[in-house]
């Protein structure tokens, strides 16, 4: 992976934020987007990447999640109920569909400005969001803010990690120090979302 990414960093700026593009938006896809870890994708090309391409890094996490966002919308919205009878909605589970549509009819828009934070339900969520017929222009004004937060956070820890690794010469280089804060940082988020979701759905039953 390091050598890949080291690769990666070669290749001129445009080509690199399409290819993180890419990531962002295959991470929004319900089933697929758990298994491309999207996070880990844009602390190792900040981390590893020269400081002049940070803006357009941050562009690309941007716009690709927006792009598979609202993908997942549309698609929820005139495939919704297909799909969560198909196999693929069985792969998902039942449960997790109704915890989906139980959050935003409990938090609403604001559920869908921290779907970033969220992980599993922030492929599930904009899929669910269509299928309760949620206006697409608040959709899309909520997902734009929380893939704008999402980035910034992930950015500014992508250059920390890059700059302590300048003064840690012993970690190997930038590459590691960054996979550790990712991984301290999905361990903080999958915490903070169990008992998010724990509360969520205890005032619904409430």
């Amino acid at each position: 992976m390091a050598e890949w990414l080291s690769q990666l960093t070669e290749l001129p700026t445009t080509l690199q934020a399409g290819a993180l593009a890419v990531v962002m938006l295959l991470d929004a896809v319900p089933l697929l987007g758990v298994l491309v870890p999207g996070d880990v994708a844009i602390l190792a090309a900040i981390g590893v990447g020269a400081p002049a391409t940070t803006g357009a890094s941050f562009a690309a996490v941007v716009g690709g999640c927006l792009a598979g966002w609202s993908l997942s919308f549309l698609a929820g919205r005139r495939y919704g109920d297909r799909l969560r009878h198909s196999r693929a909605g069985g792969w998902i589970g039942e449960t997790r569909w109704a915890a989906a549509e139980g959050i935003l009819r409990a938090g609403g828009g604001r559920m869908v400005l921290v779907a970033p934070f969220l992980p599993v339900f922030n492929a599930l969520l904009p899929l669910a969001a269509g299928g309760l017929r949620m206006p697409y222009r608040r959709f899309l004004a909520c997902a734009a803010a929380g893939a704008t937060a999402w980035a910034g956070l992930y950015v500014l820890l992508g250059t920390a990690a890059r700059s302590l690794a300048g003064v840690l010469p012993g970690f190997g280089g930038p590459l590691p120090v960054t996979m550790a804060v990712g991984l301290l940082l999905a361990a903080l988020a999958v915490a903070g979302t169990r008992r998010r979701l724990r509360a969520v759905l205890a005032e619904q039953a409430g």
